[in-house]
């Protein structure tokens, strides 16, 4: 597995990995993890690959081995979809997939509303809540930051807490990530004309309802697998959504 890193449209140098060859698909992990917890642990990118695709894992700005600068100025509005244009420039991408999980699904549909056009995406972890209300989403996730034991939710901030001690995670990083969120709205999703699978756990309602994300979109179609937002990565089941998406 080749890993290396470029320099994004700011030169921030962010890391990204490589395994198989085939259709190149661009894999976006969630909040406060990284390619490793979310595609390789869990088998999701030994699948894709041995589905004839090549799989592209990027680490999101401020997560894993990519640049975790603490200066806001560093996290422009909508930067992650543009970290995620710049790599798709970087390497030259045509003819692709698209596949994000939760935050990165989020960055993976901002990206197909700011033009870039994959042969399909697949938004994993994700739904309607957690798109057009995505402010409430990220003010939650920084209530917990912030405040810890005192936040909203204490159980939630712990284990938020030790998702950054687990990925060695800035904290100011983190918030800096949530900031730069951009809202999407009903009229930028009707826009979007590509294919795309919407999958969620069936016990996932953290980012709202993945039918009524679907329902939003012009061409798209929603599917759930066993699992709840944290646990779904790891169902033999999603794997398989999403290749068979992929494939079809």
């Amino acid at each position: 597995m080749a890993r290396t890193t470029f320099a994004s449209f700011d030169g921030a140098r962010l890391s990204y990995r490589v395994e198989g060859e085939g259709r190149p698909v661009v894999m976006l992990h969630g909040f406060l993890a990284n390619a490793r917890f979310n595609w390789i642990e869990p088998g999701i990118a030994n699948a894709i690959t041995e589905a004839g695709f090549q799989a592209i894992m990027l680490d999101l700005r401020g997560h894993g081995r990519s640049q975790a600068s603490e200066d806001p100025a560093a996290y422009p509005p909508d930067v992650l979809a543009r970290d995620g244009e710049a790599l798709r420039a970087h390497l030259n991408l045509q003819d692709y997939d698209l596949v994000g999980y939760s935050l990165g699904a989020r960055t993976a549909l901002r990206m197909l509303v700011r033009g870039a056009r994959p042969r399909r995406c697949v938004l994993g972890g994700m739904g309607d809540s957690g798109i057009l209300g995505s402010a409430a989403r990220g003010a939650y996730f920084a209530d917990a930051i912030e405040n810890g034991e005192a936040s909203q939710n204490p159980q939630a901030a712990k284990i938020i807490h030790d998702m950054i001690k687990r990925g060695n995670l800035n904290p100011k990083a983190m918030l800096n990530v949530l900031k730069a969120q951009v809202h999407t709205t009903q009229a930028e999703l009707q826009r979007v004309d590509t294919p795309i699978l919407v999958v969620s756990g069936a016990d996932d309602n953290d980012n709202g309802s993945a039918e009524g994300l679907a329902t939003r979109l012009r061409n798209a179609r929603a599917e759930r697998v066993p699992g709840n937002h944290l646990s779904e990565v790891q169902s033999p089941e999603l794997v398989q959504a999403i290749v068979r998406f992929l494939t079809g």
